[in-house]
């Protein structure tokens, strides 16, 4: 049975925020792969106002087992005092896929 594999999202306020935590995540084998998006807008609302701000949208695809090691190294990089940071099972996918990131992190 294969392990129970995650992926885990989070934004970022550039480009260059995501690059660095992308390429930190992956070398420390806490991830198998990260996937930097196009920049997108995001309306929130954040200490009583409505915003409106240009992100990129980051994701992960880890082990469970490795989720709060994961947790704490994105926080620990991120330059917002709130980071998104939302985690899913990832219940189907190509066993061969699934192989990869097993191979891939410190597991």
């Amino acid at each position: 049975m294969l392990e129970t594999c995650l992926l885990v999202m989070t934004s970022c306020p550039d480009d260059a925020t995501a690059r660095t935590i992308a390429h930190d995540v992956v070398d420390a084998k806490l991830a198998a792969c990260a996937q930097i998006s196009a920049p997108m807008t995001s309306v929130y609302r954040w200490q009583g106002k409505v915003c409106q701000e240009s992100e990129v949208s980051l994701s992960f695809k880890c082990h469970k087992s490795l989720y709060s090691q994961l947790a704490d190294k994105i926080i620990a990089l991120h330059p917002y005092d709130v980071p998104e940071l939302i985690a899913t099972e990832i219940v189907q996918g190509s066993p061969a896929y699934l192989d990869w990131i097993k191979e891939t992190t410190q597991l």
